[in-house]
């Protein structure tokens, strides 16, 4: 990536900054002078590229404009990044290990990306090699005499798997190895989210992972729900994980009780929670036992599944008092659509809940490397040479997810049109931060060429996928997203309240958000999704400047005050 280059502009912007807090207002003071930057990533083939900077000038802006309104201090970011998985272990495992730790720097120090939040699995998930294991598998084991998180530092056997070039390398070493890379730096912020998947089998009514029964396409198998016996059990188990890991150097910044509650139709290792069971857990057993403990300070999220159900669980968990003194936030997915971000649920939870965060803990282009239904413009359906090393795969509307054209789907496929990855994603994480979200986390940050290992066969697309035979390494125009606004969005930082007057353009054309740092640099993005270039002006406070982002763009604009 090349530098980014700061200058100064002409005139006056009559403001900077003192923030103490969500909700606070700018302290107003004169004679602070202006800087800027732009950087852009956009299918014509910019990668994180500094364009030329522009020059504000006091009045009013007419026309299509992006307004900022420094003095309108919103919620306070907890960060933008990816999720370490087995499955990406398992990729960078093939590697040798001087290019595998070229790969990692990319990802985690300041010169690269240098992600801020991320999550992983507590036990098995889709995204292991092999899956259906737990840290307590002996039945029974209420003490948890047996716990062991060795299954996380295990490796992979070369005989097994031909090509692992470290064998020992697995989930938790390339944890270790990220924070190794943030320890060399000042800015070592890396918050990490642990979410179990499932309970050990034994502690759940089915006494399995999950059960799939799959009819007529549509999945109606389960993951089962925990034996009442085994709720406290489970609420255990967890605070062994945290112990277990701090152990090894790793301190997990927060944790969801399950992920997916609603579960996923026994299609892999899950978990059935209904909010009120969730609440009962939180206030009589997790809670607690986090408050009593050495992790007291963890962030507890609830939830953490789709974005159109967070009202229900709110109102369920939040509103109970007992249960939501322990909560920091609620964790949320994207997977009820790919075009859809829900900010109306965000806002009228907001205005109910104030004082809580919400973090989007997953979301990726999901069933990637499945053939695409029949409806699908491509009669020939996807493989695998649509998107590795293809960046116009990622910059186009070719992609489809799970309800796409699928007969059972019914209403719901209205919501899963075919959609562009880059939008998709670009869109959400703005919108999203436009409207509360403190955090903003990517699923695996590495798979393969074909979008895995999974266990499952749910095949995704990553910000990096690896061909695991010839070690090529594809970093995707995704990648060159989250970065970008994760170099410019830190955990501090302040969303700003923003507005816009896009005249005549498509409602979906134009989107951006803002935030400020404690430096008094203003973030801007935005994204363009139309197929022409857009002119507006951006107006922060009393000035304004005339900005061109060119066409299926995503744009960074820093302004200092």
């Amino acid at each position: 990536m090349k530098p980014t280059n700061i200058i100064s502009r002409s005139g006056l912007l009559l403001m900077t900054f003192s923030m103490l807090g969500c909700g606070t207002h700018a302290i107003l003071k004169t004679d602070a002078k202006m800087t800027s930057e732009i950087i852009l990533t956009s299918a014509a083939g910019a990668k994180q590229e500094s364009q030329a900077n522009v020059a504000f000038k006091p009045g009013t802006a007419e026309g299509v404009v992006i307004s900022v309104f420094p003095d309108q201090v919103k919620q306070t970011i907890d960060g933008i990044g990816s999720s370490f998985t087995e499955s990406s272990a398992f990729v960078l495992a093939h590697l040798d290990s001087a290019k595998r730790h070229e790969v990692m720097k990319r990802i985690y120090s300041a010169s690269g990306a240098n992600f801020s939040l991320t999550r992983t699995h507590i036990g098995a998930c889709d995204f292991c090699v092999e899956g259906k294991y737990s840290y307590a598998d002996i039945a029974g084991d209420t003490a948890l005499e047996s716990f062991s998180i060795a299954p996380d530092q295990a490796g992979f056997d070369p005989e097994k798997y031909p090509g692992i070039k470290d064998t020992a390398y697995d989930l938790l070493p390339m944890i270790q190895e990220a924070l190794r890379i943030k320890s060399k730096q000042a800015d070592q912020e890396l918050r990490i989210i642990g979410s179990a998947w499932t309970a050990p089998a034994w502690m759940k009514d089915i006494e399995d992972w999950y059960v799939g029964m799959a009819a007529e396409n549509n999945w109606q198998g389960t993951g089962g729900s925990l034996k009442p016996e085994y709720v406290s059990t489970y609420s255990d188990y967890i605070l062994k994980y945290l112990t277990a890991y701090k152990a090894e150097g790793v301190t997990i910044w927060g944790l969801t009780p399950v992920n997916e509650p609603h579960g996923n139709n026994g299609q892999w290792e899950s978990m059935n929670f209904s909010p009120e069971s969730q609440s009962n857990f939180l206030k009589q057993h997790l809670g607690p036992g986090l408050t009593q403990s050495a992790f007291a300070n963890t962030k507890l999220l609830i939830y953490d599944q789709n974005r159109d159900g967070i009202e229900h669980w709110t109102d369920v968990i939040l509103g109970d008092e007992a249960a939501a003194k322990y909560v920091y936030g609620t964790a949320v997915h994207w997977y009820e659509s790919t075009n859809k971000v829900y900010e109306d649920v965000f806002d009228s939870v907001h205005a109910k809940f104030p004082e809580y965060a919400f973090v989007h803990t997953e979301g990726c282009i999901d069933d990637l490397g499945k053939p695409a239904p029949a409806e699908c413009t491509d009669p020939e359906g996807r493989t695998e040479k649509d998107w590795f090393k293809n960046d116009a795969f990622w910059w186009s509307p070719t992609a489809t997810d799970w309800a796409y054209a699928v007969p059972w789907a019914g209403p719901l496929a209205a919501d899963h049109p075919m959609y562009t990855p880059v939008h998709r994603y670009a869109r959400n994480i703005i919108v999203s931060l436009d409207h509360w979200v403190t955090g903003w986390v990517d699923w695996n940050i590495v798979l393969d060429q074909q979008g895995g290992p999974n266990h499952a066969d749910n095949f995704c697309g990553a910000p990096i996928m690896i061909d695991t035979q010839s070690q090529d390494v594809y970093y995707t125009p995704i990648f060159d997203v989250l970065s970008q606004f994760s170099r410019s969005i830190r955990p501090g930082d302040k969303a700003l309240q923003t507005s816009k007057n896009i005249l005549a353009l498509d409602p979906d054309a134009l989107h951006s958000c803002a935030t400020i740092n404690s430096d008094g640099y203003v973030s801007v993005q935005v994204l363009n999704t139309s197929t022409a270039a857009i002119t507006y002006k951006l107006q922060i406070a009393t000035e304004f400047a005339e900005i061109m982002i060119p066409a299926n763009a995503v744009q960074t604009v820093r302004v200092q005050l």
